[in-house]
């Protein structure tokens, strides 16, 4: 019980106010994590959402006693039926196939917890649409991470994807404008500044140069320099000017293949780029 009250004037605002909040405290995520008695909040990345049950494969109790065979033996019945009746139709099938591959390429391309959601999402719609039939589901699957990266504006490109699954990079891009038609999915245009950091990381570049890249890069966009250009071959330029400016010693060769670009791509924008800005490089 309790009440709330006014800080200014005193006022008591109500009575018996109850805290239905935990009769615990923790102080670090470990202890609110084993003391807490929910489970984890819903997700569109887990087929069924993650409402349903496990049976855990231990051969313990709850109190650290062993069980018996026979026992034992009742839980893997019990697990197995419950696994067969979690996945019972065709469309909880796909699912399950669908989000076990977001997953696995999530985890490859180092894409964060939200954006697999906003995948996850994007491919139940087109499941509920009907896009997936006739296609494969690792393509439609690829095709969903890809739009939720664009969506979310995080740096990730077709190339990355076709190198983390085995469906080429025509079939993905082919998937990726049918979810566009037909999921009327209005995509932002990319920032090329927010692909330095993902080159720079490759090429082991310095903090300074990028934030000088990043300048130049906002510089040329007021100019109207990189509008109808690839933003990742405008970043591989940007940072080869910023490396020069700030004499560090980086190739276009090196940048342009780490940016997975050709030399003549670097060439063309940074040209365009020197131009614009006048700068003396």
């Amino acid at each position: 019980m309790g009440e709330v009250v006014c800080h200014n004037c005193g006022l008591v605002i109500s009575e018996h106010a109850v805290n239905r909040g935990p009769e615990w405290r923790a102080f670090t995520k470990e202890e609110r994590d084993g003391r807490g008695r929910t489970g984890l909040p819903t997700s569109f990345s887990i087929h069924d959402k993650g409402l349903s049950t496990m049976i855990d494969r231990g051969d313990k109790d709850a109190f650290g006693r062993r069980i018996s065979s026979a026992t034992r033996n009742d839980m893997y019945r019990l697990r197995k039926w419950q696994i067969r009746t979690q996945v019972h139709s065709s469309a909880d099938r796909n699912l399950a196939q669908a989000m076990s591959d977001l997953a696995r390429l999530a985890d490859k391309l180092h894409i964060p917890h939200p954006v697999k959601e906003r995948a996850a999402i994007i491919y139940r719609k087109a499941l509920d649409e009907g896009l997936v039939r006739g296609r494969t589901i690792a393509a439609i699957a690829a095709a969903a991470l890809y739009a939720a990266c664009r969506l979310t504006e995080t740096p990730r490109t077709l190339k990355d994807l076709a190198s983390v699954t085995q469906v080429p990079k025509k079939e993905i891009a082919r998937c990726y404008r049918l979810l566009v038609r037909e999921l009327n999915f209005r995509m932002p245009i990319e920032d090329p500044a927010k692909c330095i950091a993902k080159i720079s990381s490759k090429v082991n570049i310095s903090v300074p140069t990028q934030r000088r890249a990043i300048s130049i890069i906002n510089e040329a966009r007021i100019k109207g320099v990189i509008s109808g250009k690839d933003p990742v071959g405008l970043a591989a330029a940007a940072l080869y000017i910023a490396c020069v400016l700030e004499s560090e010693c980086k190739t276009q060769r090196t940048i342009a293949k780490m940016a997975d670009v050709t030399e003549v791509t670097v060439r063309n924008r940074y040209k365009n780029i020197r131009e614009a800005l006048k700068l003396k490089v």
